[in-house]
């Protein structure tokens, strides 16, 4: 299968000049030593080793935390492509926020007969507990993190959308920060647009939605499940870059209209809770009783007016891959606007005449979970055995509407430092809009690479690494 090389230009990196975004970045390359290259390695891993940039993953013995690969070779986009993608980007946003209030009050695209009633109001993330409430702002999803590949010059395609809690964005700010460390010279010689003004604008994001109840400058807090969880290391980051109390459940109660945190000086009210945990750890009093990591009586607090919970509870039944496929229509149906990045091609195994393609045509396509991440409970038919397929047919038809079929994507790839020397894996983005009062973005994102030669996985707990991403000034 052919693909784009993002440097070269060419199918499968047979491009023989480097594209405008890369081309100081050959020099670059070619005067660098394998010497050189492996010690500028050996460095980038001792600082992630020692300021802790680690990932746990689950069900898997030898190192809980383990080192994310990270690769010194940038992924590079000029000012034009990252304009086209920012606009995009910020449309979708806009339009799954207008989907999330509108289902949660008078669900108009359901009675359109635009998407399915049973797709929202029969979701799992679906939270009967805020319907008819309107968060502050009318904003549900603070933080979406959309996952984006890129398979031509001009061709890009979301792949999916992540408004509950996407994570990674200390892997941005980090890579960032590695590259200018070691590499210098390459930032005075091209104009690369900062990131690390990322945290001002989180923190910028979160007070804008503070609740009506909220009097003088709203306190801020990150609620975190603690340090056992896989991205401990990313909500401890962020709540030092912000300045703002990192704190776990058991740090905070409701008394009356508020909640406070318990600080050596006695309570302190808090009015917007940037959390890190799932929608049913939240509130005990609400969701599941068994939850050691909420807050009781957070939800009744929440639904009065009194704190503002980042992103909202029920935001995640706009980011289910099933519900994913009316992305296009929530953009013409709440902006009357045509959509400027395309969905990935999807059929949905729920519907019967979909299921027939899907079964038919397995070993050639991607099969996903509709509520799995990470990699976890999908089926790469090109990459898989006959075995392998034969097992998830039985698993689809055993339950069609948990899961949706895409054609196999030839992702574009990027030069990455291999044991060889350098040789192109594939990579995907996932940008970051921060949605209050108004909606950002940084320019760059967390691009993640598949490590392994041929593969298209690239989830850090499925063997993949992270990259640098540039966006060029004009």
């Amino acid at each position: 299968m052919g693909y784009f090389d993002e440097m070269n230009g060419g199918a499968n990196g047979g491009g023989s000049n480097a594209r405008p975004p890369y081309a100081r970045l050959g020099d670059w390359l070619q005067s660098m030593p394998a010497e050189l290259r492996s010690l500028k390695q050996a460095e980038a891993e001792a600082l992630f080793r020692r300021i802790g940039i680690t990932f746990a993953v689950y069900g898997e013995g030898g190192d809980p935390d383990r080192l994310i690969p990270f690769d010194m070779f940038p992924r590079v986009f000029s000012g034009a492509e990252w304009a086209r993608l920012e606009r995009g980007i910020k449309q979708r946003a806009r339009a799954l926020n207008a989907f999330l209030v509108d289902v949660y009050g008078r669900g108009e695209i359901v009675r359109a007969g635009r998407i399915p009633a049973r797709l929202v109001y029969q979701n799992e993330a679906y939270e009967k507990a805020v319907a008819g409430f309107v968060p502050p702002k009318g904003v549900y999803s603070h933080i979406v993190g959309i996952d984006i590949v890129r398979t031509g010059p001009d061709e890009f395609f979301v792949l999916e959308d992540n408004c509950r809690t996407p994570s990674g964005v200390s892997y941005m700010l980090e890579s960032r920060e590695m590259m200018m460390r070691m590499f210098p010279s390459l930032f005075r010689e091209n104009r690369i647009q900062p990131v690390d003004i990322y945290p001002d604008k989180l923190r910028r994001t979160l007070t804008s939605v503070a609740p009506q109840k909220c009097n003088g400058a709203p306190t801020v807090v990150i609620l975190t499940p603690g340090h056992f969880n896989s991205a401990y290391y990313e909500h401890s980051f962020l709540a030092d870059l912000m300045g703002v109390e990192l704190v776990e459940g058991q740090d905070l109660f409701v008394d009356g209209e508020f909640v406070y945190m318990r600080t050596t000086e006695g309570p302190k009210r808090v009015d917007v809770i940037y959390r890190r945990i799932d929608d049913a750890f939240l509130d005990p009093l609400c969701f599941r009783p068994d939850s050691m990591l909420g807050v009781p009586g957070l939800m009744d607090v929440y639904r009065s007016g009194g704190v503002t919970i980042c992103s909202a509870p029920g935001a995640g039944v706009a980011d289910d891959k099933a519900v994913y496929t009316y992305v296009p229509e929530m953009v013409r149906f709440y902006l009357g606007e045509e959509p400027i990045l395309q969905n990935v091609p999807t059929w949905q195994c729920g519907k019967p005449d979909d299921l027939g393609h899907v079964l038919a045509n397995l070993a050639e396509l991607v099969v996903k979970e509709v509520h799995g991440s990470g990699g976890y409970g999908m089926l790469v038919g090109p990459k898989s055995t006959a075995e392998q397929i034969e097992a998830f047919r039985a698993k689809i038809s055993a339950n069609p509407a948990n899961y949706i079929a895409q054609p196999t994507l030839s992702l574009s790839t990027v030069p990455t430092f291999v044991e060889e020397g350098v040789a192109p894996r594939h990579v995907d983005l996932r940008p970051y809009c921060l949605v209050g009062e108004t909606i950002e973005l940084v320019p760059g994102g967390l691009t993640r690479v598949a490590l392994r030669e041929g593969s298209l996985v690239v989830n850090s707990s499925q063997g993949g690494g992270v990259k640098d991403t540039w966006v060029l000034a004009e």
